[in-house]
């Protein structure tokens, strides 16, 4: 792993997307090449410089489609079975429709239909071949990394067990725990390593190949070997601690077991003057262009919600922003309109049966969070950001979930890290769970991240999965 403007990416995942990158620029040149050779020696070869804007688009297209259906969230155990080839026609869709928006409005990068067929045809191949090398190549030891745990308690056994499903986007060979006295053994104990007689923790690691030690002990009071660990890190090997392996691996931010310190002193949580302007320039940006490609569709929208009960169109409710501030959040209605008539708020729910047929739909597609664009412009939200919930909600939330506040440091989202990987909440644990994921976007928020959000948030309207 790797870190790109804070956020952890797969070096597995950043080679492939490099690799296939590759693959469709020469794609967009052989297909050229051989129209025009089919089409003899008197045609005339078109600007090098024109055609190398042309292949750019055309390669944006494909990766941004691929991306948004999914594709570079691997799993190695499916392989090329159906699910890929599911989504690479679809992901070729909608490129050939996002090129063809890109002619219209810049017709002079058009180069062609019969270029355009060949194009296409040779970049999928190329995509197929290359993940069928890539998949291959996957399987072989030296991608492995070899870890080593230290402590063989409750913190030992779940980053290990994370270790071992973390398989989709890593290979992790895990060597051995180094137990504490201070802890229950609650890892295999043919799992445990020993020193030799006066040897140290970097030649232990060094005997068995370790590249990585993860630091996995609750209680670092009493013989923790912090002078060992220096050595390591020293030496060339690797040194993380538990929290940190968690942020990695899942992007979340554990709190259960989360030292105030690691957040204190830990990177992150960047609310400079650039990355404010940026945040402000790309929410104008997103919301307007959002707002002039979704307008026909809003406007069918009020119009379905009004003939399915005659009720009120929008609906606005009072939402916690940022730093506690209370503000209006504008929403289609998707409830009856007698969802609350008791005056007591409750949890949203999936398949929740106050929720209209003509509200299902909107809330699967995400059209009814459309109108929340005036908030955005006003101020009050963000284009991406933590989903901002009811204060009757926050105030319990506060009481029994570690760390909520910290989510009112930056302004709610229309769309969030939490609603592209995590379902509905209608308990506190699944606010838990959500909560670190709005702490790993807190604490990571960048313009990389946000673009990252998008497109998932794309695939997730694609595939009707609404959060």
């Amino acid at each position: 792993m790797f870190r790109i403007s804070n956020h952890y990416v797969s070096k597995i995942v950043f080679v492939l997307l490099f690799v296939e990158v590759l693959v469709l620029l020469g794609a967009a040149y052989i297909g050229a090449t051989v129209r025009f050779m089919e089409l003899g020696p008197g045609a005339s070869l078109p600007n090098i410089d024109h055609f190398l804007t042309s292949a750019i688009a055309f390669t944006v297209a494909i990766i941004f489609s691929m991306s948004a259906m999914g594709m570079y969230q691997l799993d190695f155990n499916e392989g090329l079975r159906n699910p890929f080839l599911m989504k690479l026609m679809p992901s070729f869709v909608m490129g050939f429709l996002i090129l063809t928006l890109v002619f219209y409005v810049a017709p002079d990068l058009y180069f062609g239909r019969g270029i355009l067929a060949l194009v296409f045809g040779i970049g999928g191949v190329g995509i197929v071949v290359s993940r069928m090398v890539f998949f291959k190549t996957s399987e072989l030891r030296f991608l492995e990394t070899r870890i080593l745990f230290l402590g063989s308690g409750p913190l030992a056994k779940e980053c290990s067990d994370l270790a071992q499903q973390s398989a989709s986007y890593h290979r992790y060979h895990i060597t051995g725990f180094i137990p504490t006295p201070t802890e229950e053994l609650c890892v295999p104990s043919t799992g445990l390593l020993s020193a030799r007689e006066n040897e140290s923790l970097v030649a232990l690691a060094r005997r068995h190949n370790v590249q990585e030690i993860v630091v996995s002990v609750q209680n670092r009071r009493g013989g923790f070997p912090i002078k060992e660990l220096l050595e390591c890190k020293l030496a060339g090997l690797k040194v993380t601690d538990a929290a940190t392996f968690f942020e990695r691996e899942t992007c979340q931010i554990r709190v259960d077991s989360l030292q105030p310190s690691w957040l204190v002193f830990g990177g992150g949580f960047d609310q400079s003057f650039v990355r404010t302007f940026m945040k402000r320039s790309f929410d104008i940006i997103c919301s307007t262009l959002i707002l002039v490609l979704t307008f026909p569709l809003m406007l069918g929208a009020m119009l379905a919600v009004w003939f399915e009960d005659r009720g009120p169109v929008f609906y606005s409710q009072e939402r916690v922003g940022m730093d506690g501030e209370i503000f209006r959040v504008h929403k289609f209605r998707s409830m009856r309109i007698d969802a609350e008539k008791g005056g007591k708020p409750q949890w949203a729910q999936q398949n929740d049966p106050r929720i209209t047929r003509v509200g299902n739909f909107m809330r699967k597609t995400r059209i009814d969070e459309l109108p929340q664009i005036l908030n955005v412009f006003k101020g009050e939200m963000s284009f991406v950001g933590p989903r901002p919930e009811r204060q009757y909600f926050v105030e319990q939330l506060i009481e029994v979930v570690p760390y909520y506040n910290v989510r009112h440091s930056v302004k709610p989202g229309i769309t969030g890290w939490a609603q592209v990987r995590y379902g509905y909440g209608s308990s506190a644990e699944d606010a838990l769970q959500k909560l670190q994921y709005d702490l790993y976007y807190v604490k990571n928020n960048s313009l990389f991240l946000d673009v990252l959000i998008l497109i998932d948030t794309l695939k997730v309207v694609l595939f009707r999965s609404g959060r």
